[in-house]
C-alpha cells in the first residue's frame, strides 16, 4: 500500500508527519519505505542524518534514467530497487532525494513522464508500506506522487490561510483522481499544531467537520521535542518513546490502519 502526504502549504508539518508514521509501522514489524520527492531533502537528512551528496544515489537518477533513451529510440525503465537505502531504524528504508530534482523538472513535465513513478513502484516488490514525501507546491513530483499513490493524507497546521487552501488542494486531489488515477484514497486531513485550549484552532477544526470534511480524531500537539528529534534525526518513536506526541503519532497510525 503506497501513501502519500501532501499539501501546497508549506510548514504543515509534512515531513514529519511522514517520517514518524513510517517509523511508527516499521516499529509495528513492517517492512517500510519512505520516497522523497521533496528537493529540500528534510525527510532524508530526518531519517539518514544527512543529505546525499551523489545524485546517483537519489532518487534523481531514476528521473535521469526516464530521461535517457537507446539506440532503438525506447526510454530506459528505471530500478527504484536499486536506490533504496537502509535506515538506521530495523525495517525502516528510504529513496532519498537530491536537488537536481529542481532542474530535471521541466524536461520531465515537457516529455511527459508523469506515470513513471507509478510504474516503477508498480514493479518494487518486498515492502509493506510505501510513505511518500512531496514538495509543498503543486508540480511535477507531487502530481507524479499522487498518480502512484493509493491513499493521501492532507497535513492541516490550524490556521487560517491553511483553511482557504484547503479548499483548492481538495479539488486538485478531485482532478487527479478523475483524470489520472481512480483509485486514489483522500484518507483524511491530519490536525497538526493543535492547542486544545487556544480558541481559533478549536473554531476552525469544528468548522471544517461541520462541513463534512474527513478530518481524522488523531490531533497532534505543537512540541519542542520535534525539532529536538530533527536534530538528532530519530523519529520519536526512537527519540521520544514516551512523550505525549509520539503517543499522538501511535493514535494516528492506529487510526489510518484501522481505516
Amino acid at each position: 500500500m503506497r501513501r502519500v502526504i501532501f499539501n501546497q502549504k508549506g510548514g504543515v508539518g509534512k515531513s514529519t508527519i511522514t517520517c514518524n508514521l513510517a517509523a511508527i509501522s516499521a516499529v509495528e514489524g513492517h517492512k517500510t519505505l519512505v520516497v522523497d520527492l521533496d528537493v529540500q531533502g528534510n525527510t532524508t537528512q530526518y531519517l539518514l542524518g544527512q543529505k546525499i551528496a551523489d545524485t546517483d544515489q537519489s532518487i534523481a537518477r531514476f528521473f535521469k534514467e526516464c530521461l535517457s533513451t537507446s539506440l532503438f529510440g525506447k526510454s530506459q525503465e528505471g530500478d527504484l530497487s536499486t536506490l533504496v537505502q537502509a535506515t538506521p531504524f530495523p525495517n525502516l528504508f528510504i529513496i532519498p532525494s537530491h536537488a537536481e530534482l529542481e532542474p530535471l523538472q521541466s524536461r520531465l513535465e515537457s516529455r511527459y513522464k508523469i506515470f513513471k513513478l507509478k510504474e516503477a513502484l508498480d514493479r518494487l516488490y518486498g515492502f509493506d508500506l510505501i510513505y511518500i514525501d512531496t514538495p509543498p507546491i503543486l508540480n511535477f513530483y507531487s502530481q507524479s506522487a499522487l498518480i502512484a499513490a493509493h491513499k493521501c493524507l492532507i497535513p492541516f497546521d490550524c490556521d487560517a490561510f491553511s483553511r482557504e487552501a484547503l479548499y483548492t488542494l481538495l479539488q486538485i486531489l478531485s482532478e487527479v483522481k478523475a483524470d489520472h488515477n481512480q483509485g486514489l484514497e483522500i484518507e483524511g486531513i491530519v490536525v497538526n499544531q493543535y492547542q486544545g485550549r487556544a480558541r481559533l484552532p478549536q473554531q476552525l477544526v469544528e468548522q471544517l467537520i461541520a462541513e463534512g470534511l474527513p478530518v481524522l480524531n488523531s490531533y497532534l500537539s505543537p512540541s519542542v521535542k520535534v525539532r529536538e528529534s530533527h536534530s538528532e534525526a530519530k523519529p520519536l518513536v526512537h527519540y521520544a518513546p514516551s512523550h505525549k506526541l509520539t503517543e499522538e503519532f501511535r493514535a494516528l497510525y492506529a487510526e489510518i490502519h484501522r481505516r
